[in-house]
């Protein structure tokens, strides 16, 4: 007869989907047991772990208030690293000419806040997609995803001095605390930059460069140009 057995094979698919159902259930219950026993095993050294982070993660996001020098005179370091770049080269976005470039390499040991290095207003903060070479390349500047931030000095009217934060292989986030029009104080915190990365500090050639290659520069303080 026409459709004879089609019931019958319908019943029997839900019989075999209920089944593999039951199945399933059964052997997730297993997974669970086992899984329960090893979390209890393991436990201790899963805390211990855990505890290991977030002492790392506190002693990383560390923020000491810097000793801001008074002198009207100075440009100090926006970021705590080791200064592995001073030469002249071309800004053209803010600067749009000749100037120095201080750099620094923040290593994942640093505090990572960064301050203002002169008293003045954001007159741009630019964000600039990239890749996330090693931070430790003194030419990662170039390629690396970036955040550009240019002041204009309240210290000495018309003067410019610009910033870039770059991200690096564990860099992968810049939080920038200021925006276009802000007003700062020298050494305010404008920004974060997470795990390890590079700083650039652009200044105007009058500028007598103050550190050398190889120096500790710290956040805030560290005196990183003097006027000439």
């Amino acid at each position: 007869m026409k459709h004879s057995g089609k019931a019958f094979k319908a019943a029997l698919k839900l019989v075999i989907w209920s089944l593999l159902l039951l199945i399933g259930i059964y052997a997730i219950g297993i997974i669970a047991r086992y899984l329960s026993e090893f979390i209890a095993w393991a436990w201790p050294f899963l805390f211990a772990l855990w505890f290991i982070f977030a002492a790392f993660v506190f002693y990383f996001f560390r923020d000491p208030t810097p000793n801001v020098p008074a002198d009207k005179d100075v440009i100090i370091s926006p970021a705590h690293g080791k200064i592995d770049v001073i030469e002249e080269t071309d800004e053209p976005e803010f600067l749009q000419g000749k100037c120095r470039r201080v750099s620094m390499f923040l290593s994942p040991l640093d505090v990572h806040v960064q301050y203002a290095p002169v008293a003045g207003k954001i007159a741009i903060v630019r964000h600039t997609p990239g890749k996330y070479l090693a931070a430790m390349r003194t030419d990662c500047s170039r390629y690396n995803e970036n955040v550009f931030i240019g002041l204009e000095s309240a210290e000495k009217p018309g003067e410019k001095i610009a910033l870039r934060l770059v991200a690096g292989v564990l860099a992968r986030r810049i939080i920038p605390w200021v925006k276009d029009g802000d007003t700062v104080a020298r050494g305010e915190r404008i920004s974060i930059i997470q795990f390890g990365s590079r700083c650039d500090i652009y200044l105007p050639l009058n500028w007598q460069v103050a550190v050398k290659v190889g120096d500790k520069a710290v956040g805030g303080t560290t005196i990183i140009a003097r006027r000439s």
